[in-house]
């Protein structure tokens, strides 16, 4: 879901998160498969410049604009996103729902589980070792719903809950439900990626040859996320650069400095 701030300036994010798939091991085919959600004029003119697959959705608000994290408009944005992310469930659609600040630097298909009786598979900020473990806390910048009664009563009760979470972000409000015992309520069987596959700036992947995304979680603003997903690109350029005889040599990422300078 993208608005004017992130397809504006000499490198918006739009052009950085395409650069994932361009740039990423069995991702451009992955392209022809992206629905872009543009929330205002500006995006979806964007969006279809590109000749990207792209929705225009209505909202009451002004939309365009950054929205800064945890700010009323930021918080108003993200309630939009569930309630039509919802409603798409309703319409029997199963899907993967990605940030636009979300790199994709391998295809994530393999890494996730094909099975059925898996409703939700989603990621996390801090990986504890069990991908069952519901103590996980959920990220919701990228994850994979499978469309049936169970999905479509969750987000109906996340939305729900809205008017009576004033100041909480959505994701705040799921982590909330999580614990309350709603996913055990609703028998959703909810399996928690590991941040070395599905990794981002709260906790880097360990290992660079295996992971799959890099989100830039734990940042404020886009600017910052702009400046330090430029450095993973540089990084992972520099890693796929590198003579195979060295992949067993010492890798790591660049310091997420403007994120962390974000919140100062």
């Amino acid at each position: 879901m993208v608005n004017e701030a992130y397809v504006e300036g000499d490198k918006p994010m739009l052009d950085l998160f395409l650069d994932g798939f361009w740039l990423g091991e069995d991702t451009r085919a992955l392209v022809d498969n992206l629905l872009l959600v543009a929330i205002d004029r500006m995006a979806l003119e964007r969006c279809l410049f590109l000749r990207l697959h792209c929705y225009q959705l209505q909202t009451e608000n002004d939309s365009a604009g950054e929205k800064v994290y945890m700010s009323q408009d930021f918080i108003d944005m993200m309630w939009r996103r569930t309630l039509f992310l919802g409603d798409v469930l309703e319409r029997g659609y199963s899907f993967i729902f990605t940030d636009i600040d979300v790199m994709w630097l391998r295809d994530p298909f393999p890494r996730l589980s094909t099975e059925e009786t898996i409703d939700l598979q989603i990621t996390n900020d801090r990986f504890n070792g069990d991908e069952w473990s519901q103590a996980n806390p959920i990220n919701t910048g990228f994850y994979m719903v499978r469309s049936n009664n169970k999905t479509v009563a969750l987000f109906r009760e996340w939305y729900r809950r809205k008017d009576a979470s004033l100041g909480l972000k959505e994701q705040d409000v799921l982590d909330r439900m999580m614990h309350e015992g709603v996913f055990t309520q609703l028998g959703l069987r909810v399996r928690f990626l590991e941040t070395i596959l599905f990794s981002g700036f709260c906790e880097d992947s360990r290992d660079v040859r295996v992971v799959s995304t890099v989100h830039a979680n734990c940042c404020r603003t886009i600017k910052a996320k702009v400046a330090d997903l430029t450095k993973v690109v540089h990084d992972w350029k520099r890693f796929k650069s590198s003579p195979p005889a060295n992949d067993t040599a010492p890798f790591a990422w660049s310091r997420h400095a403007a994120c962390e300078d974000s919140w100062h």
